[in-house]
């Protein structure tokens, strides 16, 4: 998913560190450090998600398998009430299981190369190696259902049989700045202390003025004007280009990744709900590839090239799981800490840095505090979710089932002591951010300010009900307290992120290695502190916003290349 370092602060969320109010249990804190630099687990936990589990698509079978290694090694460790807790993937995204089993691409005229494609998800097989003419087609930006379908009835006939390379390749200059790697920290802390004006609230909004029709003065009425056509939506037109793609009998389209350096992004086909049905078989092929076939092209050249796309669906894949384990609690066992990040990863790689690592980090949180015996007053319940890479699904399903909402509350609700997730590759932790009142950063900048010499500089605040970024947002969205991790980027946005180039070999273990003990410092903190994170009262809660399915937001589909207006080739 993708991840926004989005901070709405309240005042005085992080200064210097503040007196200590809250009772630290230094001695805890230094066995967590002990523990986690002796005896760290993660690189090996990273290993076997990545190397032995990965990739792990919400319904695939290698996703539902990782979280069975995940409770066996769990309770190998000492942890146990391990459980798979099912959802319904199928009535929240439309799709069941799917993976791509085999995938091989190659030009063969005018040159013979191998080249470098990911397989979109829920996208079909070629059924055995096809060989084929390439052809390119560059859609239109804007376009009706009819003035579309008479456009692409003109090609029904130079697209069958061939390959389709949908959009001009994307021209990406070279770069001469380096991506930033590291936060400096002054430049941090000017960020989080530089508070955002808060937001007019709804109700007390005015409608924005017409220039032409100055406040206090009649507003002119305009003539109606002529209903013209619809235009069609990105999605709607992707969904009329594929069918047309399949009925015209075109054998594989192409799109390019238009990413530098050999990245590959490939998301999947989407919901049919938000028009990503798709029957025709389709890679992303990297640029660099995607351009050499397309000059030739534009040449004049014929262009053959052959695929062969082995692709599996698994019907069974229709109910996905999320991960659940936990530490008892004892004289306030009935309430909860929670800890987590999702263990779904998208297919073009491994899915090391977006999540493995961050399961990894909180796996060992919890490994680690089982190790030293610790004894926490709440349950802390280490939760690893599936089906957030299409829509947080996995943790919506969760947080409604459990907990409910602030307007329509279940009985744990009230139970709730935060949820702490981190889901922004291997950087260091340099700050938290909570869904709450300034009292919840007070709380977890104090809980921090031991651990200032790991980088973490405290926390933030936000009065954030939207859903989105990571699974976090799903309690903010109920109104619960819900805890982002904020990290240093390393490679995450610029390379990693979604990428073929997300492997074991992009973890950094010493930053991997504090994050677990920040982490595990403040999991255990909140458990044991005589109140729960302190919540917005009835009166100061903000209003509930849509979900981005309520709003039928698109889900990820791999997009065509933008082209001028109206130009069919």
């Amino acid at each position: 998913m993708r991840k926004l370092l989005c901070l709405v602060l309240a005042a005085g969320a992080i200064t210097s560190a503040p007196a200590a109010q809250e009772r630290i249990n230094q001695d805890v804190y230094w066995k967590i450090r002990q523990e986690a630099t002796a005896n760290s687990k993660i690189l090996q936990t990273v290993h076997m998600l990545t190397d032995l589990y990965g990739s792990r698509l919400t319904g695939s079978p290698s996703l539902k398998a990782s979280g069975e290694w995940v409770i066996q090694q769990m309770q190998a460790w000492g942890v146990r009430n391990g459980t798979l807790e099912p959802w319904d993937f199928a009535a929240a995204y439309g799709r069941t299981g799917w993976t791509n089993d085999r995938l091989s691409a190659h030009i063969v005229s005018p040159v013979k190369d191998a080249l470098v494609v990911e397989a979109l998800a829920w996208t079909p097989g070629t059924n055995g190696p096809v060989r084929a003419q390439a052809i390119r087609v560059t859609l239109p930006q804007r376009a009706t259902r009819e003035s579309l379908a008479a456009e692409l009835e003109k090609l029904r006939e130079s697209v069958r049989g061939k390959v389709v390379l949908v959009g001009e390749p994307l021209r990406i200059p070279v770069s001469f700045n380096p991506p930033v790697r590291r936060l400096e920290e002054a430049a941090l802390l000017n960020q989080v202390n530089n508070t955002t004006q808060p937001a007019i609230p709804q109700q007390n909004q005015q409608a924005p003025q017409n220039p032409q029709n100055p406040p206090n003065q009649p507003t002119q009425q305009n003539p109606p004007q002529p209903a013209t056509p619809r235009q069609l939506t990105n999605n709607e037109l992707q969904r009329q280009f594929n069918e047309f793609l399949v009925s015209a009998g075109a054998v594989v389209r192409v799109n390019d990744a238009r990413r530098e350096h050999g990245q590959i992004r490939a998301f999947g086909a989407g919901s049919a709900a938000n028009g990503g049905t798709v029957l025709l078989p389709t890679v992303v092929m990297r640029n660099e590839d995607y351009g050499r076939i397309w000059r030739p092209l534009a040449d004049g050249r014929p262009v053959e090239l052959e695929f062969d796309i082995t692709n599996t669906t698994y019907p069974e894949g229709a109910t996905a799981y999320n991960v659940s384990i936990e530490i008892p609690g004892t004289d306030k066992a009935d309430e909860v800490v929670m800890l987590g990040g999702h263990l779904d990863s998208w297919h073009a790689a491994t899915g090391a840095t977006d999540n493995a690592i961050g399961c990894a980090v909180t796996m060992e949180a919890v490994r680690i505090l089982s190790a030293i015996g610790v004894r926490p007053r709440r349950t802390i319940r280490l939760v690893l979710w599936s089906g957030e890479e299409q829509g947080l699904f996995g943790s919506q399903a969760y947080v409604r089932e459990h907990f409910g909402t602030f307007e329509e509350p279940k009985p744990a609700y009230s139970k709730f002591a935060g949820y702490v997730n981190i889901d922004t590759g291997t950087g260091l932790v340099r700050t938290m951010s909570v869904f709450g009142p300034a009292a919840a950063g007070t709380v977890l900048t104090e809980a921090l300010a031991p651990l200032r010499d790991l980088g973490v500089l405290g926390a933030t605040t936000t009065t954030s009900r939207a859903s989105g970024s990571s699974d976090h947002s799903s309690f903010n969205a109920a109104g619960l307290p819900g805890i982002n991790v904020n990290q240093d980027p390393i490679e995450y946005d610029t390379h990693t992120w979604h990428s073929n180039l997300d492997t074991y070999e992009r973890i950094v273990e010493e930053d991997v290695k504090k994050a677990a003990i920040v982490i595990a410092s403040a999991v255990y903190h909140l458990s044991m502190r005589d109140q729960q994170l302190p919540r917005f009262t009835k009166e100061a809660m903000p209003r509930r916003q849509p979900t981005p399915q309520q709003q039928q937001a698109p889900a990820p589909v791999q997009p065509a290349a933008p082209a001028p207006t109206g130009v069919l080739k």
